[in-house]
Protein backbone atom coordinates (compact mmCIF):
# COMPACT_ATOMS: atom_id res chain seq x y z
CA UNK A 1 0.00 0.00 0.00
CA UNK A 2 1.35 3.51 -0.68
CA UNK A 3 0.76 6.75 0.81
CA UNK A 4 1.25 10.16 -0.86
CA UNK A 5 2.18 12.27 1.53
CA UNK A 6 4.63 15.21 0.53
CA UNK A 7 7.29 15.42 2.03
CA UNK A 8 8.77 18.95 2.36
CA UNK A 9 12.33 19.90 3.66
CA UNK A 10 12.79 21.42 7.21
CA UNK A 11 11.12 24.67 7.06
CA UNK A 12 14.86 26.23 8.57
CA UNK A 13 15.99 25.58 5.46
CA UNK A 14 13.86 27.33 3.51
CA UNK A 15 14.68 30.32 5.45
CA UNK A 16 17.34 33.16 5.13
CA UNK A 17 18.61 33.04 8.19
CA UNK A 18 21.76 31.44 9.95
CA UNK A 19 22.14 28.81 12.84
CA UNK A 20 24.33 27.21 14.85
CA UNK A 21 24.87 23.81 15.05
CA UNK A 22 24.39 22.05 18.47
CA UNK A 23 26.66 19.60 20.22
CA UNK A 24 27.05 16.50 18.50
CA UNK A 25 24.77 17.72 15.06
CA UNK A 26 26.82 16.23 12.39
CA UNK A 27 27.57 13.05 13.92
CA UNK A 28 24.11 11.78 14.27
CA UNK A 29 22.23 9.92 11.50
CA UNK A 30 19.02 10.87 11.93
CA UNK A 31 17.19 8.59 9.65
CA UNK A 32 18.69 5.56 11.16
CA UNK A 33 18.35 7.39 14.73
CA UNK A 34 14.45 7.49 13.49
CA UNK A 35 14.28 4.65 11.75
CA UNK A 36 15.54 1.98 14.56
CA UNK A 37 13.42 3.67 16.78
CA UNK A 38 9.92 2.95 14.95
CA UNK A 39 11.26 -0.32 13.98
CA UNK A 40 11.30 -1.22 17.81
CA UNK A 41 7.97 -0.32 18.42
CA UNK A 42 6.30 -2.25 15.61
CA UNK A 43 8.26 -5.28 16.47
CA UNK A 44 7.66 -5.27 20.50
CA UNK A 45 3.51 -4.59 19.15
CA UNK A 46 4.01 -7.75 17.33
CA UNK A 47 5.91 -9.62 20.10
CA UNK A 48 2.68 -9.22 22.57
CA UNK A 49 0.47 -10.03 19.52
CA UNK A 50 -0.71 -6.33 18.76
CA UNK A 51 -1.99 -5.12 15.62
CA UNK A 52 -1.73 -0.99 16.59
CA UNK A 53 -1.54 1.40 19.40
CA UNK A 54 -2.28 4.94 20.03
CA UNK A 55 0.58 6.83 22.03
CA UNK A 56 -0.57 10.21 23.73
CA UNK A 57 2.80 10.82 25.87
CA UNK A 58 4.81 13.09 24.30
CA UNK A 59 8.17 11.49 25.01
CA UNK A 60 7.06 7.72 23.09
CA UNK A 61 5.56 9.77 20.45
CA UNK A 62 8.99 11.34 20.36
CA UNK A 63 10.78 8.09 20.29
CA UNK A 64 8.48 6.77 17.77
CA UNK A 65 8.27 9.74 15.31
CA UNK A 66 10.91 12.06 16.54
CA UNK A 67 7.82 14.80 16.58
CA UNK A 68 8.01 17.73 18.65
CA UNK A 69 5.57 20.11 19.42
CA UNK A 70 4.72 21.57 23.07
CA UNK A 71 5.86 18.74 25.03
CA UNK A 72 4.81 19.76 29.01
CA UNK A 73 1.84 21.08 27.90
CA UNK A 74 0.93 17.98 26.31
CA UNK A 75 1.96 15.54 29.21
CA UNK A 76 -1.56 16.81 30.85
CA UNK A 77 -3.59 17.49 27.57
CA UNK A 78 -5.12 14.39 25.31
CA UNK A 79 -4.14 17.03 21.99
CA UNK A 80 -1.69 15.25 20.56
CA UNK A 81 -1.30 11.57 19.50
CA UNK A 82 -0.25 9.01 16.88
CA UNK A 83 -1.37 5.70 15.16
CA UNK A 84 1.24 2.98 15.01
CA UNK A 85 0.14 -0.05 13.06
CA UNK A 86 2.42 -2.87 12.24
CA UNK A 87 1.21 -2.87 8.44
CA UNK A 88 -0.27 0.44 7.57
CA UNK A 89 0.16 4.16 7.40
CA UNK A 90 1.77 6.01 10.37
CA UNK A 91 -0.92 8.95 11.32
CA UNK A 92 0.21 11.79 13.20
CA UNK A 93 -2.68 13.94 15.12
CA UNK A 94 -1.48 17.08 15.33
CA UNK A 95 -2.57 20.13 17.68
CA UNK A 96 -4.90 22.58 15.95
CA UNK A 97 -3.13 24.05 13.04
CA UNK A 98 0.04 23.10 13.61
CA UNK A 99 0.32 20.19 10.67
CA UNK A 100 3.32 21.42 8.75
CA UNK A 101 5.51 21.42 12.14
CA UNK A 102 6.58 17.69 11.01
CA UNK A 103 6.18 18.00 6.95
CA UNK A 104 9.91 17.58 6.78
CA UNK A 105 9.87 13.90 8.57
CA UNK A 106 9.75 10.83 5.97
CA UNK A 107 8.07 8.56 8.68
CA UNK A 108 4.97 10.16 9.05
CA UNK A 109 2.26 9.06 5.75
CA UNK A 110 -0.13 11.21 7.19
CA UNK A 111 -1.05 14.14 9.35
CA UNK A 112 -4.45 14.82 10.66
CA UNK A 113 -5.99 17.21 12.68
CA UNK A 114 -6.34 15.65 16.14
CA UNK A 115 -10.07 15.23 17.71
CA UNK A 116 -10.02 16.18 21.68
CA UNK A 117 -12.35 15.69 24.24
CA UNK A 118 -10.76 17.25 27.20
CA UNK A 119 -13.15 19.42 29.27
CA UNK A 120 -10.60 22.32 29.06
CA UNK A 121 -10.67 22.39 25.56
CA UNK A 122 -14.43 21.64 24.76
CA UNK A 123 -16.15 22.14 27.73
CA UNK A 124 -19.99 20.93 27.45
CA UNK A 125 -19.04 19.33 23.88
CA UNK A 126 -16.84 16.97 25.29
CA UNK A 127 -19.12 14.49 25.23
CA UNK A 128 -19.41 14.87 21.12
CA UNK A 129 -15.98 15.01 20.86
CA UNK A 130 -15.60 12.01 22.47
CA UNK A 131 -18.25 10.37 19.92
CA UNK A 132 -16.06 11.63 16.70
CA UNK A 133 -12.81 10.57 18.56
CA UNK A 134 -14.56 6.67 19.04
CA UNK A 135 -15.63 6.55 15.46
CA UNK A 136 -12.04 7.79 13.99
CA UNK A 137 -10.98 5.03 16.00
CA UNK A 138 -13.39 2.64 15.07
CA UNK A 139 -12.33 3.29 11.28
CA UNK A 140 -9.06 2.56 12.06
CA UNK A 141 -9.65 -0.61 13.68
CA UNK A 142 -11.78 -1.92 10.53
CA UNK A 143 -8.45 -1.81 8.41
CA UNK A 144 -5.68 -1.84 10.47
CA UNK A 145 -6.22 -3.89 13.82
CA UNK A 146 -8.77 -6.35 13.37
CA UNK A 147 -8.40 -8.22 16.33
CA UNK A 148 -10.26 -5.26 17.81
CA UNK A 149 -7.16 -4.88 20.33
CA UNK A 150 -5.77 -1.46 20.62
CA UNK A 151 -2.50 -0.53 22.81
CA UNK A 152 -2.85 2.84 24.23
CA UNK A 153 -0.44 4.65 26.72
CA UNK A 154 -2.40 7.47 28.33
CA UNK A 155 -5.74 7.81 27.98
CA UNK A 156 -8.86 8.92 30.39
CA UNK A 157 -11.51 6.84 31.63
CA UNK A 158 -14.00 8.62 29.91
CA UNK A 159 -12.57 6.92 26.74
CA UNK A 160 -11.45 3.48 27.88
CA UNK A 161 -15.57 2.92 28.60
CA UNK A 162 -16.59 4.49 25.31
CA UNK A 163 -13.79 2.41 23.78
CA UNK A 164 -15.08 -0.63 25.46
CA UNK A 165 -18.65 -0.35 24.68
CA UNK A 166 -17.47 0.27 21.16
CA UNK A 167 -16.00 -3.00 20.97
CA UNK A 168 -12.59 -2.61 21.37
CA UNK A 169 -10.71 -3.88 23.97
CA UNK A 170 -7.86 -1.24 25.35
CA UNK A 171 -4.51 -2.65 26.65
CA UNK A 172 -1.05 -0.89 28.06
CA UNK A 173 0.72 0.21 25.34
CA UNK A 174 3.47 1.93 28.20
CA UNK A 175 4.87 -1.21 29.35
CA UNK A 176 5.31 -2.01 25.25
CA UNK A 177 7.42 1.07 24.60
CA UNK A 178 9.63 1.25 28.27
CA UNK A 179 10.71 -2.60 26.23
CA UNK A 180 11.10 -1.22 22.99
CA UNK A 181 13.43 1.62 24.65
CA UNK A 182 15.23 -0.24 26.48
CA UNK A 183 18.24 -0.84 23.85
CA UNK A 184 20.39 2.27 22.36
CA UNK A 185 20.96 2.63 19.44
CA UNK A 186 24.42 4.24 18.09
CA UNK A 187 22.75 7.25 17.30
CA UNK A 188 21.18 7.19 20.62
CA UNK A 189 24.29 7.25 21.88
CA UNK A 190 25.34 9.98 20.57
CA UNK A 191 22.14 11.92 21.33
CA UNK A 192 22.60 10.83 24.99
CA UNK A 193 26.59 12.02 25.07
CA UNK A 194 25.57 15.36 23.74
CA UNK A 195 23.16 15.96 26.31
CA UNK A 196 25.20 14.53 29.13
CA UNK A 197 27.96 17.03 27.66
CA UNK A 198 25.06 20.17 28.02
CA UNK A 199 24.41 18.78 31.24
CA UNK A 200 28.55 19.01 32.41
CA UNK A 201 28.55 22.30 30.85
CA UNK A 202 26.17 23.49 33.39
CA UNK A 203 27.69 21.77 36.64
CA UNK A 204 30.82 22.83 35.93
CA UNK A 205 29.64 26.43 35.97
CA UNK A 206 27.39 25.61 39.16
CA UNK A 207 30.62 24.24 40.73
CA UNK A 208 32.28 27.82 39.91
CA UNK A 209 29.64 29.80 40.81
CA UNK A 210 28.36 28.48 43.70
CA UNK A 211 28.93 31.22 46.61
CA UNK A 212 27.65 32.08 49.92
CA UNK A 213 24.35 34.48 49.59
CA UNK A 214 23.19 32.97 46.53
CA UNK A 215 20.26 31.54 46.70
CA UNK A 216 19.11 27.88 45.85
CA UNK A 217 17.01 28.97 42.43
CA UNK A 218 19.78 31.40 41.62
CA UNK A 219 21.92 28.27 41.70
CA UNK A 220 19.43 25.80 40.06
CA UNK A 221 18.70 28.81 37.33
CA UNK A 222 22.12 27.72 35.85
CA UNK A 223 21.09 24.17 34.89
CA UNK A 224 18.16 25.80 32.94
CA UNK A 225 19.95 28.47 31.23
CA UNK A 226 22.79 26.24 29.53
CA UNK A 227 20.10 23.73 28.39
CA UNK A 228 18.10 26.26 26.74
CA UNK A 229 21.48 28.17 25.11
CA UNK A 230 22.47 24.47 23.54
CA UNK A 231 18.86 23.27 22.12
CA UNK A 232 17.71 21.53 25.08
CA UNK A 233 13.88 21.17 26.44
CA UNK A 234 13.29 20.64 29.67
CA UNK A 235 14.24 19.70 33.48
CA UNK A 236 12.49 16.80 34.62
CA UNK A 237 12.77 18.09 38.45
CA UNK A 238 14.23 21.09 40.25
CA UNK A 239 15.44 18.66 43.06
CA UNK A 240 18.43 21.48 44.60
CA UNK A 241 18.63 22.02 48.22
CA UNK A 242 21.87 23.06 50.97
CA UNK A 243 22.92 23.26 54.54
CA UNK A 244 20.06 20.89 56.51
CA UNK A 245 17.58 21.07 53.48
CA UNK A 246 19.48 18.22 52.14
CA UNK A 247 18.76 15.93 54.70
CA UNK A 248 15.95 14.51 54.25
CA UNK A 249 16.47 14.15 50.26
CA UNK A 250 14.20 15.17 47.57
CA UNK A 251 13.53 18.87 48.66
CA UNK A 252 12.62 21.29 45.97
CA UNK A 253 15.10 24.67 45.14
CA UNK A 254 14.06 27.34 47.16
CA UNK A 255 14.43 30.89 47.79
CA UNK A 256 17.15 29.72 50.66
CA UNK A 257 20.49 31.88 50.72
CA UNK A 258 23.11 29.35 50.96
CA UNK A 259 25.64 29.59 53.84
CA UNK A 260 29.37 29.42 54.13
CA UNK A 261 30.93 26.04 54.34
CA UNK A 262 27.20 24.57 53.55
CA UNK A 263 26.75 21.32 51.26
CA UNK A 264 24.60 21.60 47.91
CA UNK A 265 23.47 18.41 46.28
CA UNK A 266 21.29 18.23 43.05
CA UNK A 267 19.79 16.09 40.38
CA UNK A 268 19.93 17.42 36.69
CA UNK A 269 17.19 15.13 35.50
CA UNK A 270 17.63 17.27 32.18
CA UNK A 271 16.14 16.45 28.98
CA UNK A 272 18.48 18.03 26.59
CA UNK A 273 19.31 18.46 23.08
CA UNK A 274 17.55 15.35 20.78
CA UNK A 275 15.10 14.74 23.80
CA UNK A 276 17.63 12.54 25.56
CA UNK A 277 17.97 12.56 29.09
CA UNK A 278 21.21 13.46 31.38
CA UNK A 279 20.56 12.67 34.71
CA UNK A 280 23.64 12.92 36.93
CA UNK A 281 23.78 14.19 40.60
CA UNK A 282 26.43 15.69 42.42
CA UNK A 283 27.50 17.28 46.02
CA UNK A 284 29.17 20.18 46.48
CA UNK A 285 30.29 21.67 49.66
CA UNK A 286 30.64 26.04 49.16
CA UNK A 287 34.28 26.81 49.49
CA UNK A 288 35.06 23.45 48.46
CA UNK A 289 36.50 22.74 52.01
CA UNK A 290 34.72 19.49 53.06
CA UNK A 291 34.36 19.64 57.23
CA UNK A 292 34.63 15.43 58.65
CA UNK A 293 30.73 14.71 58.84
CA UNK A 294 30.46 16.25 55.06
CA UNK A 295 33.32 14.03 53.90
CA UNK A 296 32.09 10.97 55.82
CA UNK A 297 28.89 11.35 54.19
CA UNK A 298 30.76 12.09 50.42
CA UNK A 299 33.05 8.40 50.82
CA UNK A 300 30.21 6.36 51.99
CA UNK A 301 28.37 7.66 48.57
CA UNK A 302 31.22 7.18 46.46
CA UNK A 303 31.69 3.63 47.89
CA UNK A 304 28.14 2.93 47.36
CA UNK A 305 28.31 3.73 43.69
CA UNK A 306 31.11 2.24 43.02
CA UNK A 307 30.09 -1.15 44.42
CA UNK A 308 27.17 -1.48 43.01
CA UNK A 309 28.55 -0.18 39.86
CA UNK A 310 31.15 -2.95 39.79
CA UNK A 311 28.35 -5.60 39.81
CA UNK A 312 26.67 -5.04 36.47
CA UNK A 313 27.77 -6.94 33.09
CA UNK A 314 25.45 -8.27 30.21
CA UNK A 315 23.61 -11.53 31.96
CA UNK A 316 23.35 -10.30 35.73
CA UNK A 317 20.28 -10.97 36.70
CA UNK A 318 18.39 -8.22 38.98
CA UNK A 319 17.95 -10.19 41.49
CA UNK A 320 21.18 -10.83 41.57
CA UNK A 321 22.17 -7.33 42.06
CA UNK A 322 19.93 -7.28 44.40
CA UNK A 323 21.27 -9.58 46.61
CA UNK A 324 25.08 -7.89 46.09
CA UNK A 325 24.33 -4.72 46.00
CA UNK A 326 25.61 -2.24 48.56
CA UNK A 327 24.61 -2.33 51.95
CA UNK A 328 23.68 0.61 53.62
CA UNK A 329 24.01 1.31 57.32
CA UNK A 330 21.13 1.19 59.48
CA UNK A 331 21.19 4.87 60.50
CA UNK A 332 21.21 5.68 56.95
CA UNK A 333 18.32 3.07 55.94
CA UNK A 334 15.28 5.02 56.44
CA UNK A 335 16.44 7.81 54.28
CA UNK A 336 17.24 5.82 51.65
CA UNK A 337 16.90 6.95 47.98
CA UNK A 338 13.84 5.60 46.25
CA UNK A 339 15.85 2.79 43.81
CA UNK A 340 19.64 2.25 43.50
CA UNK A 341 19.33 1.90 39.37
CA UNK A 342 17.41 2.70 36.66
CA UNK A 343 17.06 3.04 33.05
CA UNK A 344 17.45 6.06 31.47
CA UNK A 345 16.77 7.40 27.60
CA UNK A 346 14.36 9.93 26.87
CA UNK A 347 13.10 10.12 30.53
CA UNK A 348 13.82 7.92 33.49
CA UNK A 349 13.13 4.37 32.08
CA UNK A 350 12.64 0.66 32.82
CA UNK A 351 14.33 -0.76 34.98
CA UNK A 352 13.65 0.84 38.36
CA UNK A 353 15.71 -1.48 40.81
CA UNK A 354 14.76 -0.60 44.41
CA UNK A 355 16.31 -1.58 48.00
CA UNK A 356 15.57 -5.30 48.65
CA UNK A 357 12.99 -4.45 51.58
CA UNK A 358 11.03 -1.90 48.46
CA UNK A 359 9.57 -4.63 46.06
CA UNK A 360 9.76 -3.25 42.78
CA UNK A 361 11.32 -5.17 39.93
CA UNK A 362 13.30 -8.68 40.28
CA UNK A 363 12.94 -11.01 37.09
CA UNK A 364 15.14 -9.63 34.26
CA UNK A 365 18.73 -9.72 32.93
CA UNK A 366 20.92 -6.72 32.55
CA UNK A 367 21.91 -6.27 28.56
CA UNK A 368 24.05 -5.03 26.37
CA UNK A 369 23.89 -1.50 25.22
CA UNK A 370 21.10 -0.62 28.01
CA UNK A 371 21.81 2.90 29.57
CA UNK A 372 21.69 3.56 33.18
CA UNK A 373 21.90 5.41 36.28
CA UNK A 374 23.50 4.05 39.66
CA UNK A 375 22.90 6.35 42.18
CA UNK A 376 22.69 6.94 45.74
CA UNK A 377 21.56 9.11 48.98
CA UNK A 378 23.78 9.51 52.03
CA UNK A 379 22.36 11.34 55.09
CA UNK A 380 21.47 9.74 58.62
CA UNK A 381 18.04 9.94 59.79
CA UNK A 382 18.21 12.85 62.31
CA UNK A 383 21.41 14.35 61.03
CA UNK A 384 22.10 17.51 59.51
CA UNK A 385 23.19 16.98 55.90
CA UNK A 386 23.36 14.83 53.31
CA UNK A 387 25.03 13.43 50.24
CA UNK A 388 23.68 12.81 46.57
CA UNK A 389 25.55 10.94 43.61
CA UNK A 390 24.87 9.80 40.39
CA UNK A 391 26.43 8.45 37.54
CA UNK A 392 25.24 7.39 34.06
CA UNK A 393 26.49 4.12 32.19
CA UNK A 394 26.63 2.85 28.73
CA UNK A 395 26.29 -1.38 29.76
CA UNK A 396 29.14 -2.48 27.81
CA UNK A 397 30.10 -5.99 26.67
CA UNK A 398 32.55 -6.21 29.88
CA UNK A 399 30.75 -4.17 32.14
CA UNK A 400 29.54 -0.79 32.77
CA UNK A 401 31.08 2.16 30.58
CA UNK A 402 30.86 5.72 32.54
CA UNK A 403 29.24 8.01 30.28
CA UNK A 404 29.32 11.14 32.46
CA UNK A 405 32.31 12.79 33.17
CA UNK A 406 32.15 15.72 35.73
CA UNK A 407 34.99 14.51 38.01
CA UNK A 408 33.92 13.82 41.90
CA UNK A 409 35.85 15.50 44.68
CA UNK A 410 39.10 14.45 44.96
CA UNK A 411 38.89 13.92 49.22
Amino acid sequence: MKFNRKITPDAKSKKNFLTKKRLGEDEINFDKLRSYRLDRVKKELEKNNLEACILFDPVNVRYALDTVNMSVYNMHNLTRYCFIPVNGPIILYEYFNCEKLSDHLNLINEIRPAITWDYFSNGDQAGTQLEKWINEVKDLSNSYFKTKKLAIDVINGPAITALNKSGIEVVDAKSIVEQARVIKSPEELKCMKAAIDVAEIAVNKMREELKAGMTEDELWSILHKTNIEHGGEWVECRILSSGERTNPWMQESSNKIIQSGEMVSFDTDMVGPYGYCADISRAFVEGHKFNDEQKKLYLMAVEHINHNSRLIKPGVSFKEFTEKSWKLPGEYYGNRYSCMIHGIGLCDEWPQIKYPKDGGQREGYFEKNMTITVETYIGKVGGKEGVKLEQQYLVGENGLELMSHHPLENL
